[in-house]
């Protein structure tokens, strides 16, 4: 049995809020279950150094997590004057996955930043910010097309993203903390619309995994990964 008593198969509840912010080019609230994101896209006019003159855009990520997000106060990173490995290693993540949907030659020489601000945290914040952060990027490029600053999408497909793992010897689907501290096997998957895997993280916490166990965590997440993307055509429509 869960600790929240769902299915081995189900998802925590999920709903997205689109245009939460006022003055970004994209937004989005995100909530899965009790994790809930803030994200939001902002449209630069020039791409990084590294792009000039290449005719390519790029789209980028940073991550961070309000003090109460968790049971106890947690610093905030800017007091400390240093960003933690952890923050560095899941706004990459972000960044490469939100790339992967991406065709940077019909984005342009230009930049999009995507800000993932967790709110409230219990398990899973890295994919509910890919999740809500491909919506806020849906957002802002819809207004480069609007007003004509762009002549092709260049979003090939969605983006998102879902944790899996193996909790009390099952593999179950969308892990909160209580799982995920727990967990003998912990996994993030991030996959397209179609079914196309961009990454997979999966690390042994004190019980190996099978080459089965991994095929049926991917089947839990394939399908909880499309109804993440239903998610995010309704919070488009």
């Amino acid at each position: 049995m869960r600790p929240s008593g769902r299915l081995l198969n189900q998802m925590r509840a999920v709903s997205i809020e689109p245009n939460v912010m006022k003055h970004a080019e994209g937004s989005c609230l995100i909530k899965m279950g009790e994790t809930h994101v803030l994200c939001s896209a902002s449209i630069e006019d020039k791409p990084p150094p590294f792009l000039k003159n290449t005719g390519l855009g790029w789209v980028t990520a940073e991550y961070g997590m309000l003090p109460r997000a968790t049971t106890s106060r947690n610093r905030r990173e800017a007091a400390a004057g240093k960003q933690t490995g952890r923050t560095q290693e899941i706004q990459r993540l972000i960044g490469r996955a939100l790339r992967a949907g991406i065709d940077r030659s019909a984005l342009g020489e230009r930049q999009i930043v995507i800000d993932c601000d967790v709110i409230q945290a219990d398990g899973g914040t890295r994919c509910a910010s890919i999740t809500g952060g491909w919506v806020a990027l849906r957002l802002a490029v819809n207004k480069l097309l609007k007003a004509g600053l762009i002549t092709s999408d260049p979003i090939v497909d969605h983006v998102a993203a879902v944790s899996c793992g193996i909790y009390a010897g099952q593999p179950v689907l969308d892990l909160d903390y209580a799982e995920d501290s727990t967990a003998g096997t912990d996994g993030n998957f991030i996959l397209t619309g179609r079914g196309r895997l961009i990454e997979v993280q999966m690390s042994a916490e004190g019980a190996t995994f099978s080459r089965e166990e991994m095929g049926h965590l991917l089947d839990l997440a394939e399908a909880g990964i499309a109804g993440l993307v239903e998610a995010q055509k309704a919070a488009l429509a």
